[in-house]
């Protein structure tokens, strides 16, 4: 269910329309989420530790009983989710991996399970043999059909994506409404999407179940940012760490709403040096260096940059990361091939509209404007609703004289700000 969740945090780039002293409505409180910031113990790790040392020591006792590798890949793969730990997840991977060699690959859901470890890695080839494999295998088909629509989704083939989803339709489902909700978030129709969440948020509700209604919360909280209803994702975010206080994806929403909505600085670095104690990742320096970079503090911007790629340097992160990394080389003409060199790798990987603009918009910063467009009329135009695939749009048309396909997109970038962060402001004003 993970494969909903959008970083929409990490974009990058200036400010200034107003100046930095420019105020903005309130939507936060200190006072709503303070406790979160400083919390002694994540009792939900706390238990992952002791569900691990008990699955450890009982497979440690009966190695020949393969069901307790599950046990420890399903904690281990937990541990990642709070954590950050690039560790965890690997952990989790070779746990189910020994788990499906000794069973031959012949338990649906054990294979399932390492196909959704392979999508969180970004393998979405890899997942897409694995969740073949559990479909012939015949056993729990709507569930592998579930998989196939998430996979196929990442993988661009759209097509697959909704035999998949027509296969699993039932209105009263939670796992099929949050689908649909993603597919018309996918097709720009955000509305409609917010009101399928909202279905399923409502039977999370009325089941009471505690992980649904926390995983249904914080994705309304994105969309509700989308959509511009900033109260409304404020306070999905707070529902969310009212029911898990270490839910660090909610603090985050709420550290960017304090940055991007509100403009305060000093209180957005507080909340992300807060979650970084725990959950330390990547994005928190690049959503940092975006930070500095509002307040015009190239040292500190480059010092975060700098920690990012050094984070990235001593961890594996595979293709986790590609997007991001990308979009830092193309900004600079110094790095600008770099970028190509990785565009190129994420479209051979995952061919979706969102890795081809990455190729167009590293065409673009070589200084090859017209590959550039041909590669964003071919497969980006009308396929891809995001705001920052949007604006690359609007930056290829506009190097190509073609300011009349400009100026609709830079009408509906304005209201698009949010999303986007208040280094966009200016760029897109410019356009």
């Amino acid at each position: 269910m993970k494969t909903l969740k959008t970083i929409s945090f990490l974009v990058f780039t200036t400010l200034f329309l107003f100046g930095c002293e420019t105020k903005s409505e309130q939507i936060t409180n200190t006072e709503d989420y303070n406790t979160y910031l400083t919390l002694k113990e994540n009792k939900s790790v706390a238990f992952v530790h002791k569900e691990i040392n008990f699955w450890q020591k009982k497979f440690d006792a009966a190695p020949n009983q393969i069901s307790y590798l599950s046990q420890l890949a399903s904690n281990y793969n937990t541990l990642f989710e709070y954590t950050g730990d690039i560790r965890n997840l690997y952990k989790t991977e070779e746990l189910l991996t020994k788990s499906n060699e000794a069973y031959n690959y012949s338990r649906v859901s054990t294979v399932r399970s390492l196909a959704r470890n392979y999508i969180s890695q970004h393998r979405f080839k890899e997942a897409l043999v694995l969740a073949n494999k559990a479909l012939a295998i015949g056993e729990g088909k709507k569930e592998t059909q579930k998989l196939l629509f998430d996979i196929q989704m990442e993988l661009g083939n759209y097509p697959e994506a909704v035999k998949n989803l027509n296969a699993i339709r039932d209105m009263n489902s939670f796992d099929y409404l949050i689908r649909l909700a993603k597919w018309n978030d996918h097709k720009g129709d955000l509305n409609t999407a917010i009101t399928f969440m909202e279905k399923a948020r409502d039977i999370a509700e009325k089941e009471d179940n505690k992980a649904l209604k926390i995983w249904s919360y914080s994705n309304l909280g994105d969309f509700y940012g989308h959509a511009g209803r900033i109260q409304e994702s404020y306070d999905s975010f707070l529902k969310t760490l009212a029911l898990d206080p270490n839910y660090s994806y909610a603090l985050k929403g709420i550290a960017w709403i304090v940055f991007s909505k509100e403009r305060n600085i000093k209180e957005a670095n507080r909340i992300i040096d807060a979650i970084a104690l725990t959950h330390n990742t990547p994005d928190f320096y690049l959503l940092k260096s975006q930070i500095a970079q509002f307040k015009g503090d190239k040292n500190e911007e480059i010092k975060n940059r700098n920690a990012y790629f050094s984070m990235m340097k001593n961890n594996n992160y595979g293709a986790m990361y590609n997007k991001y990394n990308a979009l830092i080389y193309a900004d600079d003409k110094k790095t600008a091939s770099k970028a190509l060199e990785i565009a190129k790798i994420e479209v051979e990987h995952r061919p979706t509209a969102d890795s081809y603009d990455l190729l167009a918009w590293a065409y673009l910063n070589v200084g090859e404007n017209k590959k550039a467009l041909e590669i964003a009329q071919n497969h980006v135009v009308g396929k891809s609703f995001e705001p920052k695939v949007q604006y690359h749009l609007a930056m290829i048309y506009k190097s190509n004289n073609l300011a009349l396909k400009t100026k609709p997109i830079k009408e509906e970038l304005l209201s698009s700000l949010y999303e986007l962060g208040p280094n966009f402001d200016k760029k897109v004003n410019q356009l």
